[in-house]
């Protein structure tokens, strides 16, 4: 059995952050699949389009990545070591997300490149510091 070191305070505080990260990216979930294109606010007949033409696997899609990204960030909070194992899953499955987006739409061309790429751009690089937190604690044996 391996023993856990103490972790530092910011550990805490960074991981407390995730799990509310992950806890909007929930509720964005839901949003989605009951309002559909609406979720976001007022839809344009594109926007409509495009989330009527999303694959089946989608929104299933979205919810293993949000779920595992909170149930990662609840592990980090519990010094356990699925933390890793969710947090690569969260990453996995925003990235199949995203590049189906951007490739096998026409989104980037229909609303430019900064407006379309933007904010995902921060979700996979939050996604990749959760991971990176993760290995770290790891490593460190601050979860385990």
């Amino acid at each position: 059995m391996t023993s856990r070191t103490r972790a530092p305070s910011w550990f805490i505080i960074v991981a407390l952050i995730l799990l509310l990260w992950g806890l909007l990216g929930c509720y964005s979930c839901l949003q989605q699949l009951r309002l559909g294109a609406e979720a976001m606010g007022p839809a344009s007949a594109y926007d409509r389009a495009l989330y009527a033409a999303l694959p089946a696997w989608y929104n299933p899609c979205f919810a293993v990545a949000v779920l595992s990204g909170t149930l990662g960030a609840a592990a980090l909070l519990a010094r356990l070591r699925a933390a890793v194992p969710l947090a690569v899953v969260a990453l996995v499955t925003v990235v199949i997300m995203f590049c189906y987006m951007f490739v096998a739409t026409d989104i980037i061309a229909h609303k430019g490149a900064a407006v379309a790429t933007g904010f995902p751009a921060i979700i996979v690089l939050i996604a990749i510091g959760q991971l990176w937190l993760a290995r770290t604690a790891r490593a460190r044996r601050w979860i385990g």
